[in-house]
């Protein structure tokens, strides 16, 4: 038998800190670790197996020989498993082969801590470790500022293996080619963030990641780690922040994974009825189990210290907060109060959740989580599940079940989207259109719209618009920015060539202006989390099925006020009551040309006029397009300086001065004292001051001469906007040549 050296990489410390499950840093003590040891080069292994009673290193180094490398037991009663094994390392392929007390059960197990594993279908862990150096110095320092609340939130969420296939080898794009065409596609959509769905090993395609059994290891299927990590520094780079979907609700059965890892219920819960997800035929984890509890804190941990991941979207919270979740009468277990929620999950979110914030308080968590348990994303010190967002799934059900009804029958329905409102700031909402919106027979988001083909693309753009116009963050799944037609399908790319047609062309153009819209407007996104960042003008004109409101930020004179016209039907001379008198700018039209849109209703400078609608005292009258949103910006009233003042003064002082008389000399006021003195011998005297009174008229005249300084416009359409489209869209530039 081969020799194990005697090693160990914990302390007590470390020991009772993993058993009383607050080691949030396992990684840096379980797994493999490239090590030397007297002098010799080798690997230090460490494993959890409290239930076994042999447990063995097996891999390409020893033939796979149990019996070669077994490894040694502490004698602390923690269930560590460790040992040096002497010139093996980078690249060696390994398992755990163990034997249990339980009935001599034999596993033969996946490193749970493995930094790499083999491209599937093979399972074995492989020993790695690389040196990367990071490079997004810029994005780290200012990343608190990029991921506040009161920033734009605006996320595209990404399957790597779907995005886009390698166009002459029908293949998976490797992290590296990805860090060329997803970045920059990304940063032209300008999104502000990146979420990619479950980048973890994971041995099954059709779980889209879903079934991880490599919690610490990207996945190989699109290259090395350190490549991984390349994509993510070249997304910070460009100033695109990275989240990565975390599952800590369940894991596969394989036999490679956690399932039974030494011949019992290590990692899940021997309870069936708390440790057995019948929808997705895989384990629970154990929430109240110390150990575990340490794994899983761990592991959230790494992704935001190893891999720089500016957050987690946590996923299936639902099913992990209750016991009765997806479970019928009889198949559940009340808690020890009588009650549904399963108190153990909910202590393990809480206590992750306060490990991310207090060592990264730049990052965001954000809770899938689809029933209405109260303050999810609420601080756990006010008894909170400490998120920073939350899926707003009943704003996503609701309008699309709007806008997939025909336009005549909307005018009965106009409540699914006024009713988000009610509720739209108990929680740190993010609008979700997912992944989850687009299988399973549900259609693509542009199938589910009625109408002719116009119809369809305009009623997707009115989709768009008041998505981004809703208080809260923005996620969209890949495809849905230009339209993509048939449903996700994870084994083949997307449709990139409907970019081909102008309707696919105008709702790639609207997203990219939406976003911008989103960011560059300060009222989109300062308040999204606040009730003081949203007022009703209109929601009850139900007949004609039009929705106004107004979007606020820190300061009124950025309000923007927005309007949308669910019906084909255009509305001319439309009134809306507004909160000053004033003159209203359109900065955004869902029907403009450039989106592929009529482009027959604008709304030129609208002068606001004193009579009460909408319990205001001002209002307005507007156009809203069909199948369309209008947004309205205040024009800030040119003021008159001082300076400007003092000018007309002083030119007005100086004109009587152009004729070189005594008379003209005397009737100026500056001069009146002066002149009385002066008699008809003194006349060198009065040319001196005539002079000086010519020197001040000209140098009035080439001060007045100067062009005012230009004023940066409002909003800054896509660059591929006409010269025609950008003058109508920036009413500014226009007044000016006017």
């Amino acid at each position: 038998m081969a020799k194990v050296t005697p090693c160990s990489r914990f302390t007590d410390f470390d020991i009772n800190l993993f058993l009383a499950g607050k080691h949030f840093r396992l990684y840096e003590k379980f797994g493999s670790h490239i090590m030397e040891v007297d002098g010799v080069k080798g690997t230090y292994f460490a494993v959890w197996a409290p239930s076994a009673k042999k447990v063995s290193v097996v891999g390409d180094f020893n033939k796979w020989n149990e019996n070669e490398h077994e490894l040694n037991v502490r004698w602390d009663k923690s269930g560590v498993w460790e040992g040096f094994i002497p010139k093996v390392g980078q690249g060696n392929i390994y398992k755990y082969k163990i034997t249990s007390h339980h009935n001599n059960i034999k596993t033969e197990k996946a490193d749970p801590y493995a930094r790499r594993a083999e491209h599937p279908p093979q399972t074995a862990s492989i020993i790695w470790e690389d040196d990367y150096k990071w490079k997004d110095e810029d994005w780290m320092s200012k990343r608190k500022k990029n991921n506040a609340l009161d920033a734009p939130y605006s996320v595209y969420e990404v399957h790597l293996s779907s995005w886009k296939r390698h166009e002459t080898e029908d293949r998976f794009m490797s992290y590296v080619e990805l860090a060329d065409d997803l970045v920059a596609y990304v940063k032209k959509m300008k999104f502000t963030h990146v979420e990619l769905m479950p980048i973890m090993e994971f041995p099954y395609d059709p779980s889209w990641g879903y079934q991880i059994t490599g919690y610490f290891a990207p996945t190989s299927r699109f290259g090395y780690p350190e490549e991984f990590k390349f994509l993510v520094d070249t997304l910070h780079k460009n100033n695109i922040g990275v989240l990565l979907d975390w599952v800590p609700s369940h894991f596969p059965e394989d036999a490679h994974g956690l399932g039974y890892f030494d011949g019992s219920c290590l990692y899940e819960h021997p309870d069936r009825r708390k440790g057995y997800h019948h929808d997705w035929k895989s384990l629970i984890f154990n929430y109240g189990r110390n150990e575990v509890k340490s794994f899983l804190i761990s592991n959230a941990l790494f992704w935001l210290d190893q891999y720089h991941a500016d957050g987690l979207r946590v996923d299936a919270v639902a099913s992990m907060l209750y016991l009765d979740y997806s479970r019928n009468e009889g198949e559940w277990e009340p808690n020890m109060y009588g009650g549904r929620e399963n108190l153990d999950a909910v202590a393990f979110i809480k206590e992750m959740n306060e490990a991310v914030y207090s060592n990264y308080p730049d990052v965001q968590n954000i809770a899938e989580e689809s029933t209405a348990f109260p303050m999810v994303s609420r601080p756990t010190f006010s008894g909170g599940l400490g998120f920073g967002m939350k899926w707003m799934m009943g704003w996503m059900h609701d309008s699309l079940e709007y806008f997939g009804k025909p336009p005549i029958y909307r005018q009965y329905h106009q409540n699914d989207l006024t009713f988000s409102m009610t509720y739209a700031f108990s929680e740190n909402f993010m609008l979700p259109l997912s992944h989850d919106e687009v299988v399973y027979g549900k259609r693509s988001i542009l199938g589910r719209m009625p109408g002719d083909e116009w119809q369809r693309f305009a009623n997707l753009r009115l989709l768009y618009s008041y998505m981004f116009t809703h208080p809260g963050g923005k996620l969209l799944f890949m495809g849905c920015e230009f339209g993509q037609v048939n449903e996700w399908n994870f084994r083949s790319s997307l449709d990139w060539h409907l970019l081909d047609s102008k309707f696919h062309q105008g709702i790639q153009n609207l997203i990219i202006d939406l976003n911008g819209l989103y960011q560059s407007e300060p009222a989109m996104h300062e308040q999204q989390f606040s009730g003081e960042g949203f007022e009703w003008i209109a929601y009850d004109d139900h007949k004609n099925s039009v929705l106004v409101y107004i979007r606020k930020g820190n300061d009124s004179k950025n309000d923007i006020i927005v309007a949308c016209n669910m019906t084909p039907t255009p509305m001319v001379k439309y009134g809306i009551g507004v909160p000053k008198k004033g003159k209203l700018q359109e900065v955004f039209n869902s029907d403009d040309k450039i989106y592929n849109g009529t482009g027959d209703f604008k709304n030129k400078t609208i002068t606001t006029k004193k009579a009460e609608l909408h319990n205001r005292d001002h209002s307005a009258e507007i156009i809203i397009p069909p199948l369309g949103m209008v947004a309205f910006k205040y024009i800030k009233p040119k003021k008159s300086s001082k300076k400007t003042s003092d000018k007309s003064i002083v030119k007005e002082k100086a004109k009587p001065v152009k004729k070189t008389t005594k008379k003209v000399v005397k009737t100026k006021p500056a001069q009146k004292d002066s002149a009385k003195k002066i008699d008809s011998k003194e006349s060198d005297t009065v040319k001196d001051k005539t002079k000086k009174a010519e020197k001040v008229e000209k140098e009035v005249k080439i001060k007045s001469s100067k062009k005012p300084a230009k004023t940066s416009p409002e909003y800054t359409p896509t660059k591929t906007t006409s010269k025609k489209t950008r003058s109508k869209l920036n009413p500014k530039k226009t007044d000016k040549k006017k």
